[in-house]
């Protein structure tokens, strides 16, 4: 189960909506999609969770190139979701090299068809790593520092973020 919403600051505030990311398939995509929630070009946050697993914050201010923070990349790498953040660049890999595991050749738990799980650190574990991956100081001009948001626990994450930005109301609203 995932949860997905989008934060858009206005001059009223914060204004939430709840977004189905089922026909976005790029990272472009999710910042076209953000976009359109803004208008102005204020700055939007496409806030994501899986399962309580990990947590991603997608930062897209005017025609700036969006900013991605995800929790945990080894678990977010299982996802659909997942996967449209963790590009090359923020893996630190050369674009289209074959640095890591074939996605598609993965089981859900993680493990490549016919591998004991204990293989799996072998293979996912090295290129991905379960660790915070992306711009940490994504959120530092709104209030949350890179400490901060490093320590969020990915079962409450969303709800401190939008704690700390006084955007908790509205983002109640459409959970």
């Amino acid at each position: 189960m995932y949860f997905a919403a989008l934060l858009a600051r206005t001059e009223d505030g914060w204004e939430a909506s709840d977004t189905e990311l089922d026909d976005v398939e790029t990272l472009s995509d999710l910042a076209d999609l953000a976009r359109e929630a803004s208008p102005d070009e204020d700055t939007v946050l496409v806030l994501i969770e899986q399962e309580d697993a990990w947590f991603g914050v997608v930062r897209v201010d005017g025609e700036d190139d969006p900013r991605i923070y995800v929790s945990d990349a080894a678990a977010a790498q299982r996802s659909a979701y997942g996967e449209l953040l963790l590009t090359d660049e923020l893996l630190g890999r050369e674009p289209g090299s074959d640095d890591g595991p074939d996605l598609d050749a993965l089981d859900l738990d993680g493990t490549e068809d016919g591998e004991s799980e204990d293989d799996d650190e072998e293979t996912a574990g090295d290129a991905v790593p379960h660790s915070p991956v992306g711009d940490s100081e994504i959120l530092d001009d709104l209030g949350i520092g890179e400490k901060e948001l490093r320590a969020l626990d990915a079962e409450d994450a969303l709800s401190a973020i939008a704690e700390a930005l006084g955007a908790s109301e509205v983002l109640e609203t459409v959970r």
